[in-house]
């Protein structure tokens, strides 16, 4: 049994999900898969180690000492493998694809301390979701991050950083605006194939809001030159606005650079994602990695 880590790996995952059904999706396999793996774990140690509540998971007295030993022995896989590729020479970068939000306004902040988690450099390239995900599949990236997923059978998804889309401008905002406001501002726009834009036009279409009949004074390609053409816009006359992630104007917004405002009665929510390849679900450097951004979900 002790050769065989996957049901170890399942029995530390269980644990650390606190739930079977979690663990079912992160190790990308059935619920009853998980079970049945635990059950032969408890069968090789011949005691009852994990009890089933109907809020989680609770170890058992002999379970916990189990899983104290079990950590062990993963930081000592974890250790070993990492001096096997130095044996081979392998070159120990963690490649990561970001779309642009997340690349440009979310990682810069995690860097270093991912660096230190996973004792590698790491590198980013961003781009947009759709392309970071080719990448993955053609395994030029170990892990992806991006704002929507797009399923494919050999990947994995874990729902990430929860995301708010905001109104914003270079002028004052009230805290919330009615729909009929938004016929009463300059807007800038992104373009139509852009995720944020169909997002957001699917919203206002159930809100009853009519996009064609904004005024509209530009189209731009990405959050960052949104976020430059508001800032530069003028600010003499009715206000220029557009929506944005708040993780990409919290800075301005806090020194009083930028305004953000909500609809009255709405709010534009959405997940990120963390994407993987099914192969490497038991991946020593993949896993701890998203054990890192988990942590910091809620940010």
């Amino acid at each position: 049994m002790l050769k065989d880590f996957s049901k170890i790996q399942t029995f530390l995952t269980v644990v650390r999900e606190k739930s079977f059904s979690k663990a079912s999706k992160k190790l990308g396999i059935s619920q009853p898969a998980v079970t049945q793996q635990i059950k032969l774990f408890e069968d090789y140690v011949e005691t009852k180690i994990v009890d089933r509540k109907k809020n989680g998971i609770r170890l058992t007295k002999e379970g916990e000492e189990i899983y104290s030993v079990m950590l062990k022995l993963e930081k000592c896989i974890f250790n070993t493998e990492k001096e096997v590729l130095k044996v081979i020479n392998k070159q120990l970068t963690f490649m990561t694809g970001a779309s642009f939000t997340i690349g440009n306004y979310i990682l810069p902040n995690y860097l270093n301390k991912i660096k230190e988690k996973i004792k590698s450099d790491i590198i980013v390239k961003i781009d947009l979701s759709k392309n970071i995900i080719e990448l993955l599949n053609d395994k030029k990236i170990d892990l992806a991050l991006v704002e929507v997923p797009h399923f494919e059978n050999n990947m994995l998804y874990r729902e990430w950083i929860e995301d708010e889309l905001v109104l914003f401008s270079n002028s004052p905002l009230p805290k919330y605006v009615k729909k009929e406001d938004l016929y009463n501002f300059n807007w800038i726009c992104r373009e139509e194939e852009a995720h944020t834009r169909q997002l957001v036009s699917e919203a206002f279409e159930d809100m009853g809001i009519d996009c064609k009949s904004f005024n509209i004074v530009s189209i731009v390609s990405s959050s960052t030159a949104v976020k430059r053409s508001i800032m530069k816009a003028p600010k003499d006359g009715k206000p220029t606005i557009s929506v944005i992630s708040s993780h990409v104007i919290s800075d301005e917004v806090a020194n009083g650079t930028l305004f953000s405002t909500k609809i009255r009665g709405y709010r534009l929510k959405r997940h990120f994602y963390i994407a993987y390849l099914k192969e490497r679900k038991n991946d020593a450097f993949i896993d701890s990695m998203i054990d890192f951004l988990m942590n910091i979900k809620k940010i």
